[in-house]
Formats: structure tokens, C-alpha cells, sequence
């Protein structure tokens, strides 16, 4: 189900620019796991590893602003597509999926940014 029609999504094109602007009001979250955050890391996004779903689901309208833009990342797409889904089921307002998640913007924005 990644990007489904209902999802809303940014680019990695995108997301470029909004980092660059230093969106103090963007939050960030990225699902993947940590040996893979060890491997290639975007400055600023708190690491949230869905396996870990259970350490931080419950209080995870403390820690973000549900009304808040929200950017959500992953390896590919697929997972942070997953947890935008659960995002916007538990009460966030302005989700947005990154369309090729690390890989892309490693591909495509970052080259110092290690694929894997």
C-alpha cells in the first residue's frame, strides 16, 4: 500500500528543499531500524523503529504535534507509508509520506548519503 491515493506524500526533491529552510516547525520521524539508521542518517529526524512500536505508540502525541506537519521516512517508502496510515488513524492532521524514503534521497539529493 504505499502510496496509496489517500496518502499524502513529498519528494525527496522536496524534502531537500524543506530542510534547507530549516522548517523549526517540520517534524520528523524515521521508521527504520537502527543498524539501518547506523548505515545512512538525514539530520534531524527522531528514529522511531516500528519494531519498537511498543516503547513509543503510546506516547506519541506528547513527543509530536498532531496538528503539526509531519514528514514520516523509511528504506524505501513502504514502511513509513504504513506508519503515516497509523499516524493519521490516531489523530494527526498533516502526514506526508516520503515517496522513495533514504534510498531515493540518497540517489537523488545526497550522494554522500550511503545506499544500502
Amino acid at each position: 500500500m504505499p502510496n496509496s491515493p489517500s496518502l499524502p506524500v513529498i519528494t525527496v526533491e522536496d524534502l531537500a528543499k524543506r530542510l534547507a529552510e530549516q522548517d523549526t516547525q517540520l517534524q520528523l520521524i524515521d521508521v527504520r531500524e537502527p543498524e539501518e539508521v547506523a548505515i545512512a542518517f538525514i539530520e534531524g529526524f527522531e528514529v522511531l523503529p516500528l519494531s519498537q512500536f511498543g516503547q513509543w505508540s503510546e506516547d506519541i502525541s506528547d513527543r509530536f504535534d498532531p496538528h503539526q506537519e509531519t514528514l514520516v521516512l523509511c528504506h524505501h517508502g513502504r514502511r513509513s507509508a504504513q506508519m503515516c496510515v497509523w499516524l493519521l488513524d490516531n489523530g494527526f492532521t498533516n502526514v506526508k509520506n516520503i515517496t522513495g524514503g533514504i534510498a531515493a534521497y540518497a540517489a537523488r539529493v545526497d550522494s554522500s548519503i550511503p545506499q544500502y
